[in-house]
């Protein structure tokens, strides 16, 4: 027959509700008991006011006559019948039993003897009468006290008994527990410490099909588990440690590749150094390095290390297609090609060098950046070889670390070549608004002085050698003005220094007194921006000298709450209008606004004609200082113009 399944919570419902339900029947015996002893108390309290109230009967008639007697008589009897019938409001009642009735009975009909002669007072009730009567009353308590002794007897039996139960409940309770939960729970403990020990072996003993059961029953399964996993341990921790050092070295190598594509700045050099180390990370026994243009046609053999002569010199321009080499598509997994030169068609010619070598496999790696195919890495092995999808996963890392080098190599060499390109224009720029206008200038006077040589006019030739002589003097003075603009560089954080020396050099050639003055301290310029700025400055000074005329310039600089940079003449001042209207006579203008643009800055000229003029350059907020604004003295170069 099938075991009941008994839960945990099913027995100790069980043994509790045994439990209350003697607790709960023991209090109700002792509530009733206590109930009937107040209620016989009261009765026989009411049955002791009898004797009195007897007593007082035969004192009135023999004393007083007739009146009040039939009052007292009334009271008597509505005693006799409160007894009788009982009060379970009080409570009040008789515990009745057959003597207790038997007595009633008697005093009662005894009063009904005596009522009707204490009533009419016709014949006195003899005192002997009375103390019989009252004899019989003492009788019926006294049978009620009897009565009342049992029922207290009964009550502190029922309370030992309580008593008796709570401690049997108590020690039943201590049983249960130790027999459902205590042991059960004990056994689980000595298996769990078992376990702990490392004893794989241990089990408990299932005594039970509840909770603790199918604990019991989950924890031996639960070691069975765990002695078949250990079982296995070694094994896997093997198998671990090696996916480790595996996944060690597949971390060391792209480190390694990391450290050597940012530390190499030549194309040949990264080539040849990745091809070394990539043939040593993946244990081939040579390797090349091909690379290709867009059209993917043929592969340029950068690199090649540990490769025969022969092959290398054969291989150096390999079209696309001719053997397994050069046939790697963008988003392509790496290849891997198998050499069988025992059989007649097994290689291409192209592969026969390859057999030749001594090569038995190939895996070919696609190096290519944003869908675009840039080359591939040739490894060569000489013994079959195969690769799991982790070392295919390290040699596309690898191959996209060499693919990122080379397009950083590439986009440096092109913005290499586009510094180039703007040094070169920026020299065209200043070549033409300076000596190419001199130069045409004096090719001009040239002409006018063949002309005045032919037509023999002494006073032509001299106003043309005149203007000669003027024409290469400016154009000494605009090379060399080039060469200070050109040579100018700002190796200091801030800009003051280098202002300084481009003011004195101004000062020096051109006798014009400067004053110079520095307001607040802030965040320094970057080096381009520098540059631009004193280009600027530089070509505003070269006006003052070629066209103002001016005895003193100034220049005041702002770095709060932006840099602010302002050069004032007391020269003789030009029409803006007339200006405009020739802007292409006027270049130099339109470069310092190119340059003022080029930061993000605006230039402001404002002049009139007598009055002088002024060049202000605004920089925008981006380069705002982060300093507050300190005051200092103003600097005035005027002072120590030719310290220098």
């Amino acid at each position: 027959m099938p075991r009941r399944h008994w839960t945990l919570t099913a027995k100790i419902a069980l043994f509790s509700g045994v439990l209350l339900l003697l607790s709960l029947g023991s209090v109700g015996a002792t509530l009733w008991i206590s109930w009937n002893l107040e209620g016989g108390a009261a009765a026989m309290n009411v049955a002791g006011r009898l004797r009195m109230m007897t007593y007082r009967l035969a004192l009135t008639a023999a004393t007083a006559g007739q009146p009040g007697l039939a009052a007292q008589a009334q009271d008597m009897q509505r005693s006799l019948d409160l007894l009788r019938s009982g009060n379970p409001a009080r409570p009040l009642f008789v515990p009745w039993d057959d003597t207790i009735r038997q007595r009633f009975a008697t005093v009662q009909a005894q009063w009904q003897q005596l009522r009707p002669r204490w009533e009419q007072a016709a014949v006195p009730v003899p005192e002997a009468q009375v103390d019989q009567f009252v004899t019989q009353i003492d009788a019926f308590v006294s049978a009620i006290e009897h009565r009342l002794d049992f029922w207290t007897s009964v009550l502190h039996a029922f309370q030992m008994g309580m008593a008796v139960v709570v401690v049997v409940a108590a020690m039943l309770m201590f049983y249960a527990a130790y027999l459902f939960v205590l042991d059960p729970v004990g056994r689980l403990s000595r298996g769990v410490q078992a376990i702990e020990q490392g004893d794989y072996t241990a089990r408990v003993q299932i005594d039970s099909t509840d909770e603790l059961g199918d604990l019991a029953a989950g924890f031996n399964r639960m070691a069975g588990q765990l002695q078949e996993v250990y079982a296995e341990l070694e094994a896997r921790v093997q198998q671990k440690t090696a996916a480790l050092q595996t996944e060690q070295q597949r971390l060391a190598a792209l480190y390694r590749v990391s450290a050597l594509v940012s530390r190499e700045q030549s194309l040949d050099g990264l080539a040849r150094e990745f091809t070394a180390a990539i043939q040593d990370i993946a244990g081939a026994d040579a390797a090349l390095l091909r690379w290709t243009d867009d059209t993917a046609r043929r592969y340029l053999l950068l690199a090649a290390h540990d490769m025969p002569p022969d092959v290398i010199d054969a291989e150096r321009c390999l079209p696309a297609g001719t053997c397994h080499c050069g046939q790697s598509q963008p988003g392509q997994q790496p290849q891997i090609v198998q050499f069988h030169p025992s059989r007649a068609d097994a290689a291409t010619p192209a592969d026969d060098a390859c057999v030749r070598a001594g090569f038995a496999t190939l895996i070919s790696v696609p190096v290519a950046a944003q869908q675009r195919l840039l080359g591939e890495i040739d490894l060569f092995f000489r013994t079959p070889r195969s690769i799991d999808p982790q070392q295919n996963v390290l040699f596309e890392a690898l191959a996209g670390h060499l693919a990122a080098a080379m397009e950083s190599l590439r986009s440096a060499a092109l913005e290499r070549e586009a510094a180039v390109a703007r040094e070169r224009a920026l020299l065209a720029r200043e070549l033409h608004d300076s000596i190419a206008q001199a130069l045409a200038f004096m090719k001009i006077q040239l002409q006018l002085l063949r002309s005045a040589v032919k037509s023999h006019n002494a006073r032509r030739v001299d106003n043309a050698l005149d203007e000669l002589d003027a024409g290469v003097r400016e154009s000494l003075a605009d090379v060399r003005e080039l060469l200070l603009h050109f040579r100018t560089r700002t190796q200091e954080q801030d800009i003051e220094p280098a202002l300084r020396s481009t003011l004195q050099k101004f000062e020096l050639q051109s006798g014009v007194a400067v004053r110079l003055q520095f307001n607040g301290y802030g965040q320094p310029l970057d080096p381009d921006v520098q540059i631009q700025v004193l280009h600027v400055l530089q070509e505003a000074l070269s006006n003052v000298r070629k066209h103002a005329g001016a005895t003193v310039v100034s220049v005041d600089v702002d770095s709060l709450p932006h840099w602010r940079f302002a050069i004032s003449d007391n020269g003789r001042g030009y029409d803006p209008q007339a200006v405009l209207a020739d802007a292409q006579a006027h270049v130099g203008l339109q470069i310092m606004r190119e340059r003022a643009a080029q930061i993000g800055g605006t230039l402001r000229i404002t002049s009139q004609p007598g009055r002088g003029t002024q060049v202000v350059l605004e920089l925008p907020d981006r380069f705002a200082a982060s300093a507050a604004a300190t005051p200092a003295a103003p600097l005035s170069s005027a002072a120590t113009p030719h310290a220098a």
